[in-house]
């Protein structure tokens, strides 16, 4: 027999690591449970800056805590951040349009700081009048649109976004789960749908960052199991 007769190849098996790194159902899971805890820390602090100010006012017997927030806020926006997040690189795919602009982390991060800046804003700094707070809400909220996304369909769905959880909005004070002091637009203030746009923006350039990272992960996997 030949010495140098050649071994036969085995096929290499993926690891697990790599293989929940290529599947696309585990990558949804990753992404949703990082988007959701996001979400639930956003939450913490922004609502914690409102109830400073005095903007929202929930009953005595549910601001148990340091976070000064009602039990079910911080998972109900996890929750909504995570839908979004995900939502946002879905209707890129389903469009055709990849979102290309400023895609880096040091980019989602001002995003973020902007997005609280904007509720800082909201909370803290006095105008003459609702009217006056709402128009500088939406240029700033139509701005970080402009500086972060520049996306047809991110404007749509942070459109859309600000419509339906406004509309929440109005639901629950209707129904007094909580209320917001000196409302001006039905039962909530005039500019909570500017907070609900850019919000929308913010949450989805972090999940587009996420299925971004998520997609090069795969690649480098893909790659490292043929090699």
């Amino acid at each position: 027999m030949a010495e140098n007769d050649a071994k036969p190849t085995l096929p290499k098996k993926s690891g697990p690591y790599i293989s929940s790194v290529t599947s696309r159902g585990m990558n949804l899971v990753i992404r949703g449970i990082v988007l959701f805890f996001i979400g639930v820390f956003l939450a913490l602090v922004l609502n914690l800056l409102q109830i400073q100010r005095n903007v929202t006012l929930f009953p005595p017997d549910v601001i148990t805590s340091i976070f000064s927030s009602a039990w079910w806020v911080p998972p109900c926006c996890g929750t909504a951040s995570a839908v979004i997040g995900l939502l946002y690189p879905c209707m890129d795919r389903h469009l055709g349009e990849p979102h290309k602009f400023k895609r880096e982390w040091s980019s989602v991060m001002r995003c973020v700081a902007v997005f609280v800046g904007i509720n800082h804003a909201s909370a803290k700094v006095d105008f003459a009048n609702n009217i006056q707070l709402s128009l500088t809400l939406a240029a700033l909220s139509i701005g970080l649109w402009w500086t972060f996304d520049r996306s047809r369909s991110g404007f749509g769905l942070g459109v859309g976004i600000a419509f339906l959880a406004t509309l929440v909005s109005q639901l629950l004070v209707y129904n007094g789960v909580y209320q917001y002091t000196s409302p001006d637009f039905l039962y909530v203030r005039s500019w909570l749908p500017c907070i609900f746009f850019a919000g929308g923006i913010t949450m989805g350039n972090i999940g587009r960052q996420l299925a971004m990272v998520s997609y090069e992960c795969k690649v480098i996997a893909e790659k490292s199991h043929e090699d």
